[in-house]
């Protein structure tokens, strides 16, 4: 009987590919139990059917393998929650979650929070809500995080300017905000500390907010859920209510990412580069892939400059003169 995730994972592949062409490499998440055997039987099989010699079997960690085994993964965790949905009602689903966060009725209206960033620059805040009809895509929201005050990769400080610029805006139009009955947080203690002091200062403090974090491996199934007042705590690792939550999460991750692309592209389409004589689309790009933004070449000195593929000293000079132009 296998017990372990590697030994169910070799049981499944041994299984999977008996009747079926093995491919020169297969990828996952974890690495099967005796790797080297399963890989030797595999190419075994491979030289006797097409005559090629060596099948690996590999666990990216980083790059577009790592990248492909993420989005499998993502659309796994979809399927199995489409699957479970079916033989579970989402109203079972809600029920689980009000025992697990001790709601006293189903929630009508979660909300998910994301930020997505690279260096602290075109930093996006993405709101997704669902509900008893699954999600409610006509309710997301995006917020382009401005805030002076924020240093790059702050995501604490990006949590807080979310929260105003969501409950703010709506008040100062006039308009009733729409309050949840659940919020996510994609993070741990700290991140729900800072949700938590937002909430309070804009006397919200009776919505239930749970920050959910991945484990130490970054592992689905083994995330963690922060409460206000209790340790943390783990969901079992076959609860509908965890792959409901584990969705919730990655559509809020790819929401928020998307619209980051959005604004990145924008941002690579018109800024003050385009002003200088000499920084052609090329150059462009680089120093944008380089700095992150148009404000970080501002601030970088001529030796940081000369660093990026197509930047020499007069072009250096030039771009660090036009941002400290006389106003």
């Amino acid at each position: 009987k296998a017990d372990t995730d590697p030994e169910i994972l070799a049981a499944f592949l041994g299984q999977f590919y008996e009747d079926k062409p093995v491919p020169r490499l297969i990828l996952s998440n974890i690495l099967p139990f005796e790797k080297e055997l399963l890989e030797e039987a595999f190419s075994m099989k491979a030289r006797t059917s097409d005559g090629r010699r060596v099948v690996s079997i590999e666990w990216p960690k980083r790059g577009d393998k790592a990248a492909l085994v993420d989005h499998a993964l993502t659309n796994a965790r979809e399927a199995l929650g489409r699957k479970m949905a079916e033989g579970s009602a989402q109203g079972k689903i809600l029920d689980e979650l009000c025992e697990a966060f001790g709601l006293d009725s189903r929630p009508e209206r979660i909300e998910i929070y994301d930020n997505a960033h690279i260096q602290g620059t075109n930093a996006v805040g993405g709101m997704v809500v669902a509900g008893p009809d699954g999600f409610q895509k006509s309710q997301y929201r995006k917020f382009n995080i401005r805030g002076e005050d924020l240093t790059p990769g702050d995501d604490y400080g990006m949590m807080r300017e979310v929260r105003f610029g969501r409950l703010v805006k709506d008040e100062d139009a006039g308009e009733e905000v729409v309050r949840p009955d659940l919020l996510l947080i994609d993070g741990g203690a700290g991140q729900l500390a800072e949700v938590l002091a937002v909430l309070a200062d804009l006397g919200l403090d009776d919505i239930l907010a749970v920050g959910v974090a991945k484990g130490p491996d970054r592992d689905a199934g083994k995330e963690h859920f922060f409460m206000p007042g209790k340790p943390p705590f783990m969901l079992p690792l076959k609860s509908p209510a965890l792959y409901y939550i584990q969705r919730l999460r990655d559509e809020a991750h790819r929401f928020a990412n998307g619209a980051h692309r959005t604004r990145r592209s924008m941002d690579i389409k018109k800024n003050p580069l385009d002003e200088i004589e000499g920084v052609g689309p090329g150059r462009k790009k680089a120093l944008l892939h380089a700095f992150g933004s148009a404000k970080g070449v501002g601030r970088a000195s001529v030796v940081d400059l000369v660093k990026v593929e197509g930047i020499n000293q007069p072009m250096a000079e030039r771009i660090y003169g036009f941002f400290r132009r006389p106003s």
